[in-house]
This record gives structure tokens, C-alpha cells and sequence, in this order.
């Protein structure tokens, strides 16, 4: 097992958007476990934020090609659509990719991280290769994902882990857990687990079905493609300019180590928006306006939030810790430029919280002329999570999800 460091987070949330295809509680499958048999999660008190914490567990090898590419589109999208929960949940992902003994690498896990632009970075890293000769690696990878995780404490969280392949696990490698030990090790947990058919296989089928089964989740089925929403609006661009603004806004403090981790941070996340196509900036622009976004995009030590928001007092941060261009100015040079930075922030924040409405409003109008969004991915993965996280008090009143 390898264990990336979180600055090479890279391969994660990919798989958010992969996973979520047709969901499809097959007839003739067996009885779903008994509900009192799973661990009861709490419903956050009032004012408490709630917590998604969701691991992705996939196939990379490269019969996969075409859903992860389809991750790479959608993956703001998919964020967006946690995020609609009132209250407004804390969000942290993580990965599991897998191929098979004998591959360039057998599994590759990214602990769960709040820090969703690193795990966009990471999915432009991340290539379906290798394979070809089914079962793979299966057992090896879900243990990781439900014992290596790093999984919180919260009583309202929820756990979540999303399996999603489309070749059966190998049951001769002896020094594997087998994947009903794991599954109950996972419901002793609270951690549900989703299994995700891609493809038709129909080797894979049963053993998905049952993984769903005793892990107190969903079977659901993708075409080999994914199949997601993916239409460009006329308020994408606009968007995408509006995100980058909002980027300039940031002003980090710290020790020297940490704002130049910080600044090699962001400047790997920039090179891979600058790649990245207009619509999939635009929906990350709309994550960004959310209430989890909010948090996500920011990340630690972030100065003009801290010092607004009172948790920090300027005061008391060591003249050496503030970012350079705050650096040798008064006091009240510093504030000043702080409040300047803050309701720089806010007016951007409002543009693209309007243009966001509009772009909604486009595709929603967009998708029910073609007719697909029920059979869509995304629309899946929100009837799914939606049903799933009703038990910790989270809602999503809205009937759709981001686009």
C-alpha cells in the first residue's frame, strides 16, 4: 500500500462525479439487512455543522477510461450538490484507486481532505492504464478504504463509501480480506457502502449487488462512459472569469514554511485551471459561492476571512506570519487592505451567486427539453445521497441536482 502525502492528493474526486450513475434497485435481489442491525447515526444538534465525509474506491485500470474522464468534468458539479443540504454540510473526500498485483501499482489511497481544489488537481493526474485481465484487486482496496481512512469522529457525519468498478474481486490471494469481513467491519462503523456496477459484466453484477447489500447501501449501474449532464452554457465564461477573481482575493499567513507550502499549493491547483475547459470553471465558481465552498476553496489561515469573521485578531498574529504584501505597513494599513480584500470578496461572491441562478436555470430548462436527467448520473447520485443522509438531519429540498 502507498499512502500519497496530501500535497499529492491528486487523484481524488474524480470519482465523485464517476460514480453516481443509474441507480437501480434490481428486482429479485436479496432482502436488504435488517435497519436496526446498522449503528444509528445522530442528527446534528441545532447549530452544529454536519459532516459528508465520502471515499471513492475505483477501477483505474483501463477498461475505465471514459468515466474518468467524465469525473474530470463534473467534479464541481457533484460538490455543488452536497453542498445544497440545509444546513450547509462540511465536506472531506478521499480516494482508493486500484488496478491489480502485478500493475504499475496495486492500490494508491489519498486520505479524506477538505482541500477540494488539491483533489481537482489530482484528477487531471489521474489515467485509466493497465488491466485487461479481470478479477482485480478488489478485497485489497475496499479494506483500505474503510480501515486506512482516516474517518472522523462526528456523530453526524455521514460515512460513505463508494465502490465503483466493473470487474469482479480475486478471491485466491490468501492474504486478502475478504470483502464480507470488511463490510461488517464497515456497518460497525456507520459506514455505508455503495457499490457502483460500470459496464454490463455480469460476473461483476452479483457480487456488486451483494457488496450493496451487506454494506447497507445501493447498487447502482453506469454505462462504461458515465453517463453525466454535460451541456456549456452562455454563462460559462463569465463564470469562470469570476472564480479566478475571487481566487485574487486570498491572502494567507503563516509561518515562511508554511505560505510558501501554501503558495506551491495553489500555484499547482492554478495550472490545472488554466486547463481546465470553461464549463468545469464555472461550476467550480458556483461550489465556491456555497456555504461549504466557501470553506473548501479557502482552506486554513486564510487572513481577510479570519480577521472578518473575528476568529483571528490581526493584533495577535507575529508581524513575520502576515503575507508579504502586508508586510512593513501600519496597522491600519493592514485592516485597510483587508477590508478592502473583503468586500472585494463579497461583491464577487454576489455576481456569481446571481450568474449561478441564471446558469441553473438554463440547464434545468435545458435538461427537461432532452428528457435524460432521470436517467442521468447526477440526478442519481442526488436521489441516492439524498435518501442516505436523511438519517442525520441533512435535507436537499431541492428535486435536482447541480448540473
Amino acid at each position: 500500500m502507498h499512502v500519497q502525502p496530501r500535497s499529492s492528493i491528486l487523484i481524488g474526486i474524480a470519482l465523485f462525479a464517476a460514480t453516481a450513475g443509474a441507480l437501480a434497485f434490481l428486482p429479485g435481489q436479496q432482502p436488504q439487512p435488517d435497519p436496526s442491525d446498522h449503528p444509528v447515526v445522530i442528527a446534528p444538534k441545532q447549530g452544529q455543522r454536519p459532516v459528508v465525509e465520502a471515499v471513492f474506491v475505483l477501477d483505474t485500470t483501463g477498461s475505465m477510461g471514459g468515466l474518468i474522464q467524465a469525473a474530470k468534468d463534473k467534479v464541481w458539479s457533484i460538490a455543488s450538490t452536497l453542498a445544497a443540504a440545509e444546513p450547509a454540510p462540511e465536506i472531506r473526500m478521499g480516494l482508493v484507486a486500484y488496478r491489480d498485483r502485478g500493475d504499475a501499482y496495486v492500490t494508491r489511497v489519498t486520505d479524506l481532505t477538505p482541500d477540494l481544489d488539491a483533489l481537482h488537481a489530482a484528477l487531471f493526474q489521474l489515467e485509466a492504464q493497465g488491466g485487461g485481465d479481470a478479477p482485480e484487486s478488489v478485497n485489497q482496496a475496499l479494506h483500505e478504504a474503510v480501515d486506512d481512512i482516516s474517518w472522523g469522529k462526528a456523530p453526524n457525519a455521514y460515512r460513505v463509501v463508494f465502490l465503483v468498478g466493473d470487474a469482479p474481486p480475486h478471491m485466491d490471494y490468501q492474504d486478502d480480506v475478504p470483502y464480507p469481513e470488511t463490510l461488517a467491519i464497515a456497518r460497525e462503523r456507520g459506514i455505508r457502502v455503495n457499490a457502483i456496477q460500470v459496464g454490463n459484466g455480469t460476473d461483476t453484477r452479483g457480487i456488486w449487488q451483494q457488496v450493496a447489500q451487506l454494506g447497507d447501501g445501493a447498487y447502482l449501474h453506469l454505462a462504461q462512459d458515465g453517463n453525466a449532464v454535460a451541456i456549456a452554457t452562455p454563462y460559462d465564461k463569465k463564470l469562470a472569469k469570476l472564480s479566478a477573481e475571487l481566487d485574487d482575493t486570498r491572502l494567507y499567513y503563516g509561518s515562511a514554511a508554511e505560505r510558501e507550502a501554501r503558495a506551491e499549493g495553489l500555484a499547482a491547483s492554478k495550472a490545472v485551471r488554466d486547463a481546465a475547459p470553461a464549463p468545469v470553471l464555472a461550476r467550480r465558481a458556483t461550489f465556491a459561492a456555497s456555504g461549504s465552498g466557501k470553506a473548501a476553496l479557502l482552506g486554513d489561515k486564510e487572513l481577510v476571512d479570519a480577521v472578518t469573521t473575528g476568529s483571528v485578531a490581526l493584533e495577535e498574529i507575529a508581524p513575520e506570519a502576515l503575507p508579504e504584501p502586508l508586510q512593513g505597513l501600519s496597522a491600519d494599513a493592514q485592516r485597510s487592505v483587508i477590508a478592502e480584500q473583503a468586500g472585494r470578496r463579497e461583491a464577487i461572491r454576489q455576481q456569481i451567486e446571481a450568474t449561478a441562478r441564471r446558469r441553473t436555470e438554463y440547464l434545468r430548462e435545458k435538461v427537461a427539453a432532452d428528457a435524460g436527467a432521470a436517467d442521468s448520473l447526477d440526478q442519481k447520485l442526488f436521489e441516492t445521497v439524498r435518501e442516505q443522509a436523511r438519517s442525520l438531519g441533512l435535507r436537499y429540498n431541492a428535486d435536482a441536482p447541480a448540473y
